[in-house]
């Protein structure tokens, strides 16, 4: 069995412009939902998950999230600090790789959750996990499982989870913002700023690129509006969860 991966990165560096006026003065993984904060929605997922340290990378406010942090017992928090200069979401996966190790790792957006449904399902995409086929493994929701969404469909799933772009096709599936990695894809690549999605080009080519559908209920917050829909999607999704 696939050991499950004991670290990851939470991607919180963003500036979260779309959530002004809240972040003019809070950065948006502080942002709370339902008395909790985007960011701590990660991590205690993280924590459940039995991951054991978390990156989290930080450049607007970054003082803040260094603050909230710091009485965090589970995982444990490392900081990668790019106040200095933003690398997007490859680009400080890239920085902070010295600290995530040579085994596959998860990788979180700090600005999504979810409300599992059955077993957790980071320990899910654990179990899905294929170091021999796969590069990139990610969590994927379907449009109906959805809140705050904007967009369309970002992959068609084939039988056997391989991935390619829907381009917009509703029958595909959402990226659900969490996602299992080898640090072997980073083995080239450059040390400035660059995005993820660049990747999961490169693993649809060579056929690496693959997805498991979450059970649960998947929320993004996106602007001010999109905190009350999250606070009633938050209630209904637990309600059901009991």
């Amino acid at each position: 069995m696939t050991a499950r991966p004991d670290t990851a990165i939470v991607l919180a560096a963003g500036l979260g412009k779309r959530m002004r006026p809240i972040t003019d003065t809070i950065p948006k993984p502080l942002v709370k939902i339902a008395g909790k904060t985007l960011l701590d929605w990660g991590l205690d997922s993280l924590a459940a998950a039995g991951v054991g340290k978390a990156v989290v990378n930080v450049h607007y406010l970054p003082e803040q999230i260094v603050a909230h942090v710091a009485a965090r017992r589970a995982p444990r928090i490392i900081i990668s600090d790019e106040s200095e200069k933003l690398l997007d979401s490859a680009g400080g996966i890239v920085k902070a790789l010295p600290e995530l190790g040579e085994q596959p790792f998860y990788i979180l957006n700090a600005d999504t959750f979810w409300i599992d449904q059955g077993p957790l399902n980071l320990g899910r995409l654990a179990l899905a996990w294929d170091a021999a086929k796969m590069d990139i493994l990610l969590m994927l929701a379907d449009l109906h499982q959805a809140t705050g969404h904007c967009g369309s469909t970002d992959f068609l799933v084939a039988p056997d989870g391989a991935l390619r772009r829907s381009k917009g096709d509703p029958a595909g599936r959402i990226y659900a913002g969490a996602a299992i990695i080898h640090p072997r894809l980073f083995e080239n690549a450059p040390a400035g700023p660059h995005s993820l999605n660049a990747y999961f080009d490169t693993t649809i080519a060579t056929g690496r690129l693959f997805g498991m559908p979450m059970h649960g209920h998947w929320i993004t917050v996106g602007t001010p509006d999109a905190i009350a829909l999250a606070e009633a999607a938050v209630a209904g999704a637990l309600t059901d969860s009991q």
